[in-house]
């Protein structure tokens, strides 16, 4: 039995004492009191994440809550490599596959070539996205009213794209799934099967990393929370325990 949980102790995702900061560029001039124009500056460093440290596991779905510009999604795409650190390190299992609403896919392709494109960007061969497609569409539920699969993606709302996106980063399990706010859109019955799929991805031994803004989502969701505000650590522990603890913070008004 120790054995056993052991195993399922392993790291998938190392955060170790991590510091990032960017550029925000400025616009020229900004309105400022009295009616009167001030000079903006022209570039600005923020220091979005401060010192984090953290270790996820093998079979973990971790929710990252906390106040918008808390460095949450920052964060987030720096375990996907898609970021650089100023300080510290991340180390990472495997190749961390990083899903958001605002995930490029090519908006004059259709949702078909999409799937296409987007299952061979997540790493499957062609043979395995032709034997998922039919899949990933129906998870979708994009083609549920019409054949809106074989539209352009500029002509889909939010939400489907949205719900695409997820269909194709969940068609294959991954070692590390890092999801930015997808399981927020769609109707309660997408979110019902993006929540059960998660939990088959968690059973084939991967790790998800989920911010979302919906506290109820990362309860129902994660078993653990990690709750940042402005860039530092604040809380580390069981889901629902970090989510109540936040939602009192925020209700004092602190």
């Amino acid at each position: 039995m120790a054995e056993t949980r052991e195993h399922e102790r392993i790291p998938t995702v190392v955060v170790d004492g991590v510091h990032i900061t960017y550029t925000v560029h400025g616009h020229g001039q900004e309105h400022g009191r009295g009616g009167r124009w001030r000079r903006r500056p022209a570039a600005q460093r923020v220091h979005a994440v401060k010192g984090v440290c953290f270790v996820a596991y093998r079979g973990e779905s971790i929710g990252l809550i906390g106040s918008n510009g808390s460095g949450k999604s920052t964060l987030l795409k720096a375990v996907a490599g898609l970021l650089p650190v100023d300080r510290g390190r991340i180390h990472t299992h495997g190749r961390p596959a990083l899903l958001g609403v605002d995930a490029a896919l090519m908006n004059d392709l259709t949702g078909e070539r999409n799937v296409v494109l987007g299952g061979l960007a997540m790493g499957m061969s062609r043979a395995e996205v032709r034997e998922r497609y039919a899949g990933i569409v129906d998870f979708s539920g994009v083609n549920e009213k019409d054949d809106a699969i074989s539209r352009p993606m500029r002509t889909y709302s939010s939400g489907m794209g949205a719900r695409l996106r997820f269909s194709i980063a969940a068609a294959r399990s991954h070692d590390v799934l890092l999801i930015d706010e997808a399981l927020a859109t769609g109707d309660a019955r997408f979110r019902h099967r993006s929540r059960r799929r998660i939990e088959e991805l968690r059973a084939a031994a991967g790790t998800v990393l989920l911010v979302s803004h919906s506290h109820s989502t990362v309860a129902e969701t994660c078993e653990r929370a990690l709750w940042l505000e402005a860039g530092t650590l604040r809380m580390d522990g069981p889901a629902r325990e970090v989510v109540a603890a936040y939602e009192e913070f925020t209700a004092s008004g602190a």
